[in-house]
């Protein structure tokens, strides 16, 4: 129920994101296999306490809110949650001390960013801006977890592929996730006291903010990846092509009426995210897997 929690489509997609600041470094060839694979389990373990210590946190606003996660529904005691989120921010520091270098600094910082964000009296959560921000800088950080973690280089027009990519994704799930994620949540953030984009203007503006945004990091994107010919495959294609289904729905009536029905520009971001890191990882599998073969 702790893993149900903590999203585990949530942790998929940091577990992509870290994967893919390995991939984009190494090419899945790293130096060290063993200090990957820890690196990875260390990095899960940090994003599972900040997401589980939000579900302990979010009590109110999700039962409002009609959410069906474990401690909504009241299936999960928030107290034990909350002692095996800490549990496992313990697992992830003494792993990051163990591997050493930028790690400790790296899940260090995304743990301190996740207690900030849901706990008081601080709650970032409150404000969009903040929410933004977090966002952004969380997946930078997964990127930068991943990179450190292979202990290798690329060289030539390949080098700028890690940080176009890096920013793109972040831009996306920071400016396109948090108002997209706040368009079903509306009545649990007012009644929480947030002071959120959504609550403060209103749905409407929110719907044409969030369309904006989606389509601008978008076409940013592919305008850096067409005029620096950065390698990254269709992922440009691919987040544009999700920008313009998250347009569609966010700006028609697919998205209104029921819960489900509203969470459908969420779940368009989410596959988005989804789509542009499977574009740029499965090539690199499917040219590691061939090296192998051939070796």
């Amino acid at each position: 129920m702790c893993l149900t929690e903590a999203r585990p489509s949530v942790l998929a997609i940091f577990f992509l994101r870290f994967a893919a600041g390995a991939a984009l470094d190494a090419g899945l060839a790293p130096a060290d296999p063993f200090r990957l694979v820890a690196g990875a389990l260390v990095w899960q373990c940090a994003i599972f306490f900040v997401y589980l210590f939000n579900g302990v946190m979010d009590v109110r606003e999700d039962r409002v809110n009609g959410s069906h996660r474990p401690i909504a529904r009241g299936d999960l005691d928030p107290a034990q949650a909350r002692v095996i989120a800490w549990a496992a921010a313990a697992a992830a520091l003494l792993g990051a001390l163990l591997l050493g270098g930028p790690m400790i600094w790296l899940v260090t910082a995304v743990l301190v960013l996740g207690y900030l964000y849901s706990a008081p009296p601080f709650q970032l959560k409150k404000w969009s801006s903040a929410t933004v921000v977090i966002g952004g800088v969380s997946g930078l950080l997964s990127y930068c977890a991943g990179y450190t973690s292979c202990g290798t280089g690329p060289s030539g027009r390949e080098a700028i592929a890690l940080p176009a990519f890096a920013v793109a994704a972040s831009l996306w799930m920071g400016l396109v996730g948090s108002p997209a994620k706040d368009l079903p949540d509306i009545a649990g953030d007012r009644s929480a006291g947030r002071t959120t984009f959504a609550v403060s203007r209103g749905e409407w503006p929110l719907r044409l903010l969030l369309s904006a945004v989606a389509a601008s990091v978008a076409l940013a994107f592919c305008g850096v990846a067409l005029l620096l010919r950065v390698p990254l495959g269709f992922a440009p294609v691919a987040m544009l092509t999700g920008a313009s289904l998250l347009v569609v729905v966010t700006l028609t009536p697919l998205s209104r009426g029921s819960r489900v029905r509203r969470r459908l520009p969420y779940r368009a971001f989410m596959t988005t995210q989804y789509a542009v890191h499977l574009a740029v990882l499965l090539p690199l599998v499917s040219q590691f897997l061939l090296s192998g073969r051939a070796a």
